[in-house]
This record gives structure tokens, C-alpha cells and sequence, in this order.
């Protein structure tokens, strides 16, 4: 009788639990098919609006940086990749240095750069004016980042006020005479004589090698004009009041040539003073 009742109890809970059983894989079967159904939107919608939205983020290049664009192909893409995102051990990523940079870099002759060194050194360029633009235009298009203005980059300077500033924020690396000084780790500040008036608005907003970035919001459009006014007007054209300027390069060279000059000077004197006594 025991195994009996046991026997139809089992059965009685096996039946009763089949429509649970079944309710709980409708609902799982359920579940699955919207989730199908969502991703099957999700999916759709995507198609329908990526393609708008990849044209307007990358609209087609003018005629100016496609130029740029064949000209990178040829000369840079070894070392800064096919589309400008960089090569370790070679080369950084350009996008989002601006035309600034490679304005500066690639009119200075610094790149393309012969071989890795602690900095990248000036010789004359490879490009002429027009493929300079050229090659920043397309790095403009590609990434966006500060661009050099057209026109005149110091007109109504204030030569003043550029001392003032040039002195506060620039005679630290490049001497209060513009001729550059050394660095830590085998770099340098190089001379401020060759420098276009460009190179030097390029420079500051770009921030090359060790140069602190000077953006519009650190020294404004004006300022940067009275500092290049400055530069160009007055350490370069300016004559040396004091006789020979032992070539601008600040302290070193003066303290050289009191030590060779002045030290053996009062040395012989001292000497001959004492040959008289």
C-alpha cells in the first residue's frame, strides 16, 4: 500500500509540475524572440543612419590637402602611418597636432628627420611653401588642431610690450639676445635669427621638443604679435651697443671670455707687478 501511494503521489507531482514546466519555456521562448526582435532593430536603425552620419564626419578633402594627402603618401607614412596615426619606435601620431606643427617641423627642414636623435635639427627644408601648406591642410582635414592665421602676423605690434613679454616667458631657453641655449638630455633651445615670422607663431602653438604650448588662452593673438614684432625688429636688427656680443648666447660664453680674457689678464699684471717690486 506504502509503495502505491507513493507510486500515484509521484505521479500526481509530475503532472502537476508539466504546466509549470511549460509556462516557464514559453516565457524563455518569449524573452528570446524579443530580444531577437530588439537587436534586429537595433541592427536596422544602425544601418539606416551610420552611413549619414560617417559622411559628416569625414567630409571629402579640399584640393589643397588632397595634394597634402599624395604628398604624405610619398614622404611621411613610413615613419607617422598610413593614415597619420603613428608607427612606434618611428614616428607619433599627427592627428590633432594641427597644421601649426607641421607647418613648423616640415618648413624648418626638421622633418622629415634623417635619423632619431634626442632633437630634430634644422637644415634646409625638402618642400617648398606650397607643398608645406599643402601637407598641413591635409593633417588640418584629417584631425583638426591649432592653424597659423593668414596675413600680416604683426601688424600694429606693440614692440614694448613684446620685450616685456619675450623676456618673462621666452629668454629662459632662447637668451635674452635670441640665441638659443642648451638643455637637459643633449637638447637645446635653438636661435631665433633664421625664424620666419610663421615659424614663430607656429612654434608657439604647436610647442615643439621641449617648448611649453603658448595657446590663444595663455597668450593671446595681439601678444603673440608684439613677441614676434619684437624678435624680428629689435633682436635681429638691432646693433650691439656694447661692441662684439660674443654670439648671444648669455652667461656661458661672457664667464668663457672673462676667465680666458680678464683672469689671465690680471694674472700677467700681477706678475708683472711683482717682476717690478
Amino acid at each position: 500500500m506504502t509503495s502505491d501511494n507513493d507510486r500515484r503521489s509521484g505521479l500526481l507531482a509530475r503532472l502537476r509540475g508539466r504546466p509549470v514546466a511549460r509556462s516557464r519555456g514559453r516565457r524563455r521562448l518569449g524573452a528570446a524572440v524579443r530580444l531577437i526582435a530588439a537587436l534586429a532593430l537595433a541592427g536596422g536603425a544602425y544601418t539606416a543612419f551610420a552611413p549619414g552620419v560617417q559622411a559628416q564626419e569625414n567630409p571629402p578633402l579640399t584640393g589643397a590637402a588632397a595634394e597634402g594627402k599624395a604628398l604624405f603618401d610619398v614622404s611621411c607614412v613610413t615613419c607617422h602611418g598610413r593614415n597619420a596615426q603613428g608607427v612606434e619606435g618611428r614616428g607619433p601620431s599627427l592627428i590633432g597636432v594641427g597644421a601649426a606643427s607641421v607647418e613648423f617641423q616640415v618648413d624648418t627642414g626638421r622633418m622629415p628627420m634623417a635619423r632619431q636623435e634626442a632633437q630634430a635639427q634644422r637644415k634646409p627644408p625638402v618642400f617648398t611653401d606650397e607643398q608645406v601648406r599643402q601637407l598641413g591642410q591635409y593633417i588640418q582635414e584629417l584631425g583638426g588642431g591649432p592653424q597659423v592665421p593668414e596675413g600680416e602676423l604683426r601688424e600694429g605690434a606693440n614692440l614694448a610690450t613684446g620685450g616685456e613679454l619675450f623676456r618673462i616667458n621666452c629668454s629662459q631657453c632662447h637668451a635674452f639676445g635670441g640665441g638659443g641655449g642648451a638643455l637637459s638630455s643633449g637638447k637645446f633651445a635653438p636661435s631665433l635669427r633664421p625664424a620666419s615670422d610663421r615659424q614663430i607663431y607656429a612654434a608657439m602653438l604647436s610647442g615643439p621638443q621641449n617648448m611649453p604650448v603658448f595657446g590663444d588662452n595663455q597668450i593671446s593673438p595681439e601678444e603673440k604679435a608684439d613677441i614676434i614684432a619684437y624678435i624680428q625688429e629689435t633682436l635681429k636688427q638691432g646693433e650691439d651697443q656694447g661692441g662684439f656680443n660674443l654670439g648671444r648666447y648669455g652667461p656661458s660664453t661672457e664667464g668663457l671670455a672673462i676667465f680666458l680674457v680678464g683672469i689671465v689678464a690680471l694674472v700677467f699684471a700681477s706678475l708683472w707687478i711683482a717682476g717690478k717690486s
